[in-house]
């Protein structure tokens, strides 16, 4: 029987939860329970899930999150989103990362600027998981700075709102497995837009599958395009980056849920280890950083929360989640780092899920805007008085 976090005041209610929000949430945790934990490890070594795994998140409501009731998704609350990425988180890091970023990058770039025939044509197949997708901006010379990219869009004469693509995209979550990419490419020397793309064309070339040493299970690829054909969705580059406060507080959920995960195998260790004749967790260096971790966990559940509830209030979430991404991811790699150190030799070792999560937490601090870019995201906000 594994610990879980001790109920303080804080961690033991979650504001702005419908009663709707809560049975979905229970459901997550049972298919957590039953369908992604047991198969982590097998995931990992095989670095790939299985292609019946998304029919099965599209089963619990979790490819439909985001989605508008009236369009026929969920319209869950982004409290109810983010604790879903942090329960998953829990079973199985790469999982959460990919469900994270399909509901907040891609449908509800669809949702919110997808035209009406986008919409009929993708929207449905996309929540069943018939359509798996990706969302690619990355490239070689564009990571933080986003507007260095350089893939570009001309429009095809005699085909309205289609455009011929150039470029070339990496570092794109499940990009390997997607059927529809929602790209974002310039449109001129000093505009950029989105488009919406299909893989199973000849101008769409898969490179190479880049490993990584964590969430190893997501299919993480470089691709180009040669003369390949995309959707223009009407939006400003603005617009479809302003997405990512979302998708920030998707991963900072993520986090969380690797944190709460390596505190409670590291306080379950702790009662069993026996040294010099002493549980673990009665020795005070250990307590020590037992109390670090559950300390670490209470502050990024807090600040998830915070950012979640602005945000299901139509509020500005530009600092919050920034600041709620960058602490939780932070505090992730501090408390799986901890796990290991409490684990000993055996946290080293691959018959200990700690070192897992070690490695996963890492992605936290990269994806979707690394630790740097989130502290001048915060600091810039502050200095124009926002």
């Amino acid at each position: 029987m594994s610990a879980t976090m001790p109920n303080t005041s804080t961690a033991a209610v979650i504001p702005s939860l419908s009663e709707g929000d809560a049975k979905f949430l229970a459901e997550v945790r049972e298919f957590v329970a039953k369908e992604v934990l047991p198969n982590t490890r097998a995931w990992e070594d095989a670095t790939s899930f299985p292609d019946d795994i998304w029919g099965k998140l599209a089963s619990v409501g979790l490819l439909a999150m985001t989605v508008p009731t009236e369009m026929g998704g969920r319209g869950l609350s982004c409290m109810a989103y983010v604790e879903a990425c942090k329960e998953l988180a829990k079973g199985d890091p790469a999982l959460s990362m990919n469900v994270a970023a399909i509901n907040a990058l891609c449908l509800g770039h669809i949702v919110h600027f997808g035209t009406d025939a986008q919409r009929e044509k993708y929207l449905k197949a996309c929540m069943e998981g018939k359509v798996k997708l990706a969302w690619g901006l990355t490239e070689p010379d564009a990571g933080s700075d986003a507007r260095r990219v350089k893939t570009f869009a001309t429009p095809i004469d005699g085909e309205e709102g289609m455009y011929a693509i150039n470029g070339e995209k990496m570092f794109i979550t499940n990009g390997g497995k997607a059927d529809l990419i929602i790209l974002i490419a310039r449109t001129s020397d000093t505009e950029l837009s989105a488009f919406l793309m299909e893989t199973d064309q000849p101008g769409f070339e898969l490179v190479d599958r880049i490993h990584t040493i964590g969430v190893r299970a997501s299919n993480t690829v470089r691709f180009k395009m040669t003369n390949a054909k995309g959707w223009h969705t009407p939006c400003t580059f603005e617009q479809a980056i302003s997405l990512l406060y979302r998708g920030r507080l998707g991963i900072a959920g993520m986090a969380v849920g690797i944190a709460e995960k390596a505190a409670e195998l590291a306080l379950d260790y702790s009662k069993q280890r026996e040294q010099f004749n002493r549980r673990l967790c009665d020795m005070q260096s250990v307590q020590n950083m037992l109390a670090d971790n559950f300390l670490d966990v209470e502050a990024a559940t807090l600040l998830l929360h915070k950012g979640a509830a602005a945000y299901d209030r139509g509020e500005n979430v530009t600092t919050i989640s920034s600041m709620s991404k960058l602490f939780a991811s932070e505090a992730a790699n501090r408390c799986t780092n901890n796990a290991i150190q409490i684990h000993g030799g055996r946290g080293m070792t691959f018959d200990f899920l700690v070192e897992k999560l070690w490695r996963d937490a890492k992605l936290t601090e990269i994806g979707e805007g690394c630790s740097e870019i989130q502290r001048m995201v915060i600091a810039k906000q502050f200095i124009r008085g926002n």
